[in-house]
This record gives structure tokens, sequence and C-alpha cells, in this order.
């Protein structure tokens, strides 16, 4: 700005102290933020170890009790077939399906 004037100075001087500590300001609050971000990471990557290990777990959970209830529907579909059985004449009897 000075040089489309024509002079060869400097910016006034409450301008040059200001950029001076704005300067210095950013120089102290640059590692405080980096360090924070990191730690902020670290937490984050725990945070979602954590995560990963209760779905793991709840996903063998549902698997076992998927199992339950096919098991489950077996032994209805093979008490059905005895009763069946029963009502229409009582053939042979056979055991349930395992």
């Amino acid at each position: 700005m000075s040089l489309l004037r024509g002079t060869n100075s400097w910016d006034p001087y409450p301008f040059i102290l200001l950029n001076l500590f704005l300067s210095m300001l950013a120089a102290i609050q640059a590692p405080v933020i980096m360090m924070s971000q990191n730690r902020q990471d670290t937490k984050d990557r725990l945070r979602s170890e954590l995560d990963f290990d209760v779905n793991r777990r709840a996903e063998s959970e549902i698997q076992g009790l998927a199992r339950k209830l096919n098991s489950l529907g077996e032994q209805m579909g093979d008490l059905e077939d005895l009763i069946r059985g029963k009502a229409s004449g009582g053939g042979g009897v056979t055991a349930p399906r395992q």
C-alpha cells in the first residue's frame, strides 16, 4: 500500500505492533491445537476399537439366538407331525428329529 502512495515507509506504528502480537499468538497456539487434536484422535481410535468389540460380541449373540430359534422351529414342526400322526390314525410314531 505504501508503494502506491509513492513513499518508501512501513505501515504506521500501531499496525506493525499488532501484526507482531498476532504472529506471536499464532506461533504459541499452533502447538497447543496440534496436541489437542492428537489426543482427541487417540480417544476416537480407542472408542472405535471398543465399539467394534461390542458389535462383534452382539453379532455372535444374535447368531446364537438365530440357531436357537431355528432349533425350536424344527422341534415345533416335529411335534406338529407327531400330533397329526396321532390324530389321523396313529400309525408309526417316530422320535423327533434333532
